[in-house]
């Protein structure tokens, strides 16, 4: 919710880490019922996901091919502007959680906590306007009395570019991120990371590009210091529908499997 999450995230151009092949149908039918399948090798995996709703309550229930239930209840405005959610797996009895929510126009709040005898426990906060956010994330362990992650952040947004400047993992990392929106027709944008590690002194740095080859088509790539290189490609060829082709290259690892290459397809009627 904070600056240190969705804010910098945002700013960046994403493109698929993990692009192995696979084949994913997706069919949806029309009174709340979902089913998904994955083919990855020769490994099928599918699960069935159902959704109720009634008034401010939403009931969500997915059953996946290892017979595990995970089930999530949320209640909107169970305050002003407070959302609850609770989810839960079957047969992990460990697994509960709730999470609560405050969305203000000018400040956010979110909360996590888990519900078993050891609970770790999250809290984010972000505050500004459309022009300037500040944001934070704390995470604590109750069983070993120690602080999991705290992060910090601030960001910049104008119509033709974003900036952020982090302080991510506890401490440790300084990253700056910046995407620069190009006025061209094609929507043309351009973005750049560099991360600054204080315990060895690393440097390290990433860039990307999105282009949007027509109407249906964008083209996505991304260039990093140490040697990959990546793309992706995505069509909507369908309302609803998707076919995404990925491919990352490693400069480092010539007389080895260097090169990934994956496809995806995404159907709803």
């Amino acid at each position: 919710m904070g600056v240190g999450t969705t804010e910098v995230k945002s700013m960046e151009v994403s493109l698929c880490e993990e692009v192995d092949s696979a084949l994913a149908p997706v069919a949806c039918a029309r009174k709340g019922l979902v089913a998904t399948g994955l083919k990855k090798d020769q490994i099928f995996v599918g699960d069935i996901n159902t959704l109720y709703k009634s008034g401010n309550t939403t009931v969500d229930v997915k059953v996946d091919t290892y017979s595990n239930v995970s089930t999530k209840v949320t209640v909107n405005d169970i305050f002003h502007s407070t959302k609850a959610a609770l989810s839960f797996n079957i047969p992990d009895h460990k697994s509960g959680k709730l999470d609560v929510q405050y969305v203000h126009p000018h400040a956010a709040i979110d909360s996590s906590i888990g519900l078993n005898p050891s609970p770790q426990l999250q809290l984010s906060a972000a505050i500004g306007s459309k022009d300037v956010s500040l944001g934070a994330e704390v995470g604590f362990n109750t069983a070993s009395a120690s602080f999991t992650k705290y992060n910090a952040g601030i960001a910049f947004n104008k119509p033709d570019f974003s900036a952020a400047l982090l302080l991510a993992d506890r401490g440790e990392a300084l990253k700056v991120s910046y995407i620069h929106y190009v006025d061209r027709p094609d929507g043309f944008t351009v973005a750049a990371e560099i991360t600054h590690r204080f315990s060895s002194f690393d440097n390290r740095f990433t860039i990307g590009s999105s282009n949007s080859i027509d109407p249906h088509t964008v083209l996505k790539t991304r260039f990093s210091d140490d040697g990959k290189a990546a793309f992706q490609v995505q069509r909507v060829w369908r309302p609803n529908s998707l076919i995404t082709l990925s491919g990352e290259y490693d400069s480092t690892k010539i007389f080895t499997s260097s090169t990934k290459l994956g496809l995806s397809l995404a159907l709803k009627p």
